[in-house]
């Protein structure tokens, strides 16, 4: 294949080591028991006509980064569900994260990986969420010295599928091993439809784009002018490119012109998994310090906000946005990480700040249960960072939405919400990526105002992508036909 432009914008615990340099195995313990594992090509077992009907084993392996391991673990709740047993990859540190969001124990398997360290990531890093922003590309190094481990896994684990996104160098491991790859994507297939193509020369049907100053802006984010670096867009251009298939976290209702165009493009089956949300009917119930403090106030009045668990801000834009929030004059929960230079919160806060809103604004660093406060009925409006699982969440609430962009891939879905469903509103940034108070106050009275023709038409969109999205059995069709297209996929010899 040649060089592409792809510039874009526990249950069981494991322990590896090689045996002494004349063995060519690698001793694999899982739990108390103990498996060897050859490095050439394992025998699998042979299938019967029986067997082809029989529930499946998906290994998974998402990018060490939380936007991409939970969606990942929300399809294996799904398959779970229906009786699929899945083999789940990641860092030692995410299981702690992501371990209780699993709702199948009996058939969702937990494998934490040792991840080694690289060069310039900091000791101990083993997520997106352990380094800063402008090196999350670097962490790829270290993902890329889990190699050993994955192959040794696979082999003695024999999946039928294994189901991945950046590790470029997977499909080759799987194929000698034989076991089928799927690169699945748990972003919006309209954004990467823009450049992860073969023929880019063919117009995309999406409208959206990045101005001119956020591609320089952006520029380095995603690793294509650092030596010695894989890309993220080369690593995900050659993931969907050696898989056997590509699957997609979306739906035909609101991406089916992208679907489309990326079935037309890469020319090999494309499985839609549909939204695979967390159900808030399964969620537990809401901390009662969130839902004690929001009954206070009325009905759809709360702006909640939340810019991810990677988004450190300066302290000057810190405190810009909290102004911001003050100036609307409504109640907040604010969930953001100390800025930059600040060991807390409440240290950064402006002058006067806390006790200007005192009983109606709190800003909180720390993980909460997103879908259930969303689903709370004082919450009305979300501030999100646009990214693709926030903004599916959003959209399959009852809150407004305001997107609140920072990378290029979050600036993209923003355009996608905004000017292509037509669901949201994109908080204005100056040159630069400066957002004004007045700008974050300007967005969010736009949607909160019931006399705003603008909130107006984006409230009848919402609601109408909403109706149609919670329609009852549609979700649940989408991971029926994934099934099905996966038992196809197995069945070609």
């Amino acid at each position: 294949m040649h060089a592409r432009n792809t510039n874009f914008f526990t249950r069981a615990h494991i322990k590896t080591k090689r045996l002494p340099d004349d063995n060519p195995k690698l001793r694999v313990y899982i739990g108390n028991h103990c498996m060897i594992s050859s490095q050439k090509q394992a025998k699998r077992p042979k299938t019967s006509s029986k067997m082809t009907t029989s529930k499946m084993h998906i290994m998974m392996f998402p990018w060490f980064a939380f936007g991409h391991m939970t969606p990942f673990l929300h399809l294996a709740n799904r398959l779970a569900e229906r009786g699929h047993m899945v083999s789940f990859l990641l860092p030692n540190k995410a299981l702690i994260r992501l371990g209780a969001q699993s709702l199948h124990p009996d058939l969702i398997t937990f494998y934490p990986l040792t991840v080694p360290a690289a060069e310039g990531v900091p000791l101990g890093a083993e997520t997106t969420a352990d380094v800063p922003c402008e090196s999350h590309v670097l962490l790829g190094g270290a993902f890329d010295a889990t190699r050993g481990q994955v192959e040794a896994l696979m082999a003695s684990l024999a999946p039928d599928f294994v189901l991945h996104d950046f590790s470029h160098w997977l499909p080759e491991i799987s194929s000698r091993l034989g076991v089928k790859s799927v690169a699945y994507l748990a972003c919006s297939v309209s954004c990467v439809s823009l450049s992860i193509v073969p023929r880019r020369e063919e117009e995309s049907p999406v409208r959206i784009r990045l101005r001119p100053h956020e591609i320089q802006e952006g520029q380095g984010m995603y690793g294509d002018n650092l030596k010695g670096v894989v890309p993220f867009g080369e690593r995900l251009y050659k993931s969907i490119a050696s898989s056997e298939a590509i699957s997609l976290r979306t739906c035909s209702e609101i991406e089916g012109k992208a679907v489309e165009y990326f079935r037309n493009q890469w020319k090999k089956p494309v499985l839609l998994s549909g939204l695979c949300l967390p159900d808030a009917g399964r969620s537990g119930i809401l901390d009662p310090k969130w839902a004690g403090w929001l009954t206070k106030f009325k009905p759809s009045t709360v702006v909640y906000c939340a810019l991810g668990s990677e988004t450190v801000l300066p302290k000057a834009q810190f405190q810009e946005l909290l102004l911001g929030f003050e100036s609307t004059g409504l109640p907040f929960l604010a969930i953001l990480k100390p800025p930059n230079g600040s060991s807390s919160v409440e240290e950064a806060l402006p002058d006067g700040f806390g006790a200007r809103t005192n009983g109606r604004g709190i800003v909180h660093d720390g993980w909460v249960q997103q879908t259930l406060i969303l689903n709370h009925p004082s919450v009305g409006c979300f501030v999100s960072h646009g990214g693709f699982s926030s903004m599916l969440e959003s959209l399959m609430s009852d809150t407004e939405i305001v997107i609140l962009p920072h990378m290029p891939e979050q600036i993209l879905n923003a355009r996608f919400m905004a000017d292509e469903l037509k669901v949201a509103v994109e908080v204005e940034r100056q040159p630069g990526g400066w957002v004004p108070k007045e700008s974050l106050c300007k967005a969010i009275k736009s949607v909160m105002d019931k006399d705003s023709e603008l909130g107006s038409g984006v409230r009848s969109k919402h609601s109408e992508y909403r109706e149609m999205l919670s329609k009852k059995g549609l979700m649940s069709s989408y991971i029926d036909k994934f099934i099905e297209d996966l038992r196809a996929l197995k069945a070609k010899s």
